[in-house]
């Protein structure tokens, strides 16, 4: 049974008890208050406001809120791995992918029908408390092994850490799904998903080129640790934080503990968390833009421009201690702030288009969607943080190189 009749069946599922129906409608709310708000900021009045249940009714089914932000996640993840599952029944690499690339664009054209809920964004697991975290995070790890599994086996070392950067580019494009992708009419979706998939076959280079950065030092404005003392501190531990924890997870508490210093100090250099928060996107973007900037100055063909920004862009996130925020914390933004962050986005994602589209008529970027492709490149670009302890493990130049094959020559051999 695929995904979609799992979910939807009426015929062949048994029939939901009184308490199973209100445990669902339950998990439903919660998980759209997550996905607005936070674990944090989710509280059980306003959730039973929501599903016409009083507070009392809600600890009924969920005792404590860790437990239903965890029911919600666990949810998630069993939608995530019924779909896995499915894709990776297929018999080769590319069938597999495109089955996942179907199975996540039909969630989101049913989500956009009403059809369902979606799923909920995963970033703030990193917030929980240890005990209900860790077995999520092993779910999921789980899940991403499946994932690498749609590539073949990892055979040694080297073909490992590839085949690990192929799936953990593959998750971050379905995950950046949302954001994206209701630009589009429902009835496109077949012909984004064909274009997105015809990128992650066969990458942006012309066939038998490969990743092809200038050999420049990234200019010092880009790549230096902010100042140690003032709100450059503030914003040093804040990127990282909220990197690691998910927004909600950085607390203004657990920022000045980071850097022992008192919440006065704090709002003696800031008026709130989100004024932090923006500031911390607005350092990110900049990054982006001057990296953009410094590989046009370099000059050579455009897809030799655009190599070059990834390459520097991808050496401030697997390394350093000022990496660019992560793109998952714009998704858990509170709605007002979101919307600033999401325009600064979209900006930065069309400046690489534009540099696509200057490639694509000098014929060093192969014919692809600009727009789609600069929102994979984003989301690629910012997803690398979570890939530092990978990167680690390899010589820096072999990180970033074979992290940027995902982008330069697609996700198949």
């Amino acid at each position: 049974m695929t995904t979609q009749s799992a979910a939807h069946s009426t015929t062949s599922a048994p029939k939901q008890s009184r308490f199973e129906r209100k445990r669902e409608r339950i998990l439903d709310a919660a998980m759209v208050l997550i996905n607005e708000r936070g674990v944090k900021g989710m509280t059980f009045a306003e959730l039973a406001q929501t599903v016409e249940l009083n507070t009392t009714s809600i600890t009924y089914y969920f005792r404590l809120k860790e437990h239903l932000a965890a029911a919600v996640f666990e949810h998630t993840l069993e939608r995530l791995e019924a779909m896995a599952i499915e894709a990776g029944a297929e018999p080769d690499p590319h069938a597999r992918v495109s089955k996942y690339l179907e199975l996540h664009f039909d969630m989101r054209a049913r989500v956009l029908r009403g059809e369902e809920r979606g799923i909920a964004t995963l970033s703030d697991i990193r917030a929980l408390e240890d005990s209900v975290r860790e077995p999520l995070m092993k779910h999921y790890q789980a899940i991403f092994r499946l994932i690498r599994g749609f590539f073949g086996d990892v055979g040694d070392s080297d073909r490992k850490a590839l085949l690990t950067a192929r799936a953990h580019m593959l998750i971050e494009v379905t995950f950046w799904l949302p954001v994206w992708i209701n630009d589009y009419s429902i009835s496109d979706f077949a012909r984004v998903r064909a274009r997105l998939f015809e990128l992650l076959a066969h990458g942006i280079a012309p066939a038998g080129s490969g990743f092809a950065p200038m050999p420049i030092p990234a200019p010092e404005d880009d790549i230096a640790d902010p100042p140690e003392t003032g709100s450059g501190a503030f914003l040093r531990a804040a990127t990282r934080l909220i990197n690691d924890l998910g927004y909600r997870g950085a607390s203004v508490d657990r920022i000045v503990a980071e850097l022992n210093v008192t919440k006065g100090s704090f709002y003696h250099h800031l008026d709130a968390k989100d004024d932090l928060v923006l500031e911390c996107f607005r350092h990110s973007y900049h990054r982006v833009s001057r990296a953009q900037r410094v590989a046009d100055e370099a000059g050579g063909t455009h897809w030799q421009r655009l190599s070059t920004a990834i390459a520097m862009l991808l050496d401030v996130q697997f390394g350093g201690t000022w990496p660019l925020l992560r793109t998952t914390a714009l998704l858990a933004l509170p709605a007002n702030v979101r919307a600033d962050v999401v325009e600064r986005s979209n900006r930065m994602a069309m400046r690489f288009a534009g540099t696509l589209v200057d490639g694509i008529s000098e014929g060093s970027i192969r014919p692809i969607d600009p727009m789609i492709t600069s929102q994979i490149v984003m989301a690629t670009l910012n997803a690398a943080y979570d890939l530092r302890h990978w990167a680690e493990r390899l010589p820096r130049d072999q990180a970033v190189s074979t992290y940027a094959s995902t982008l330069a020559t697609g996700l198949f051999d």
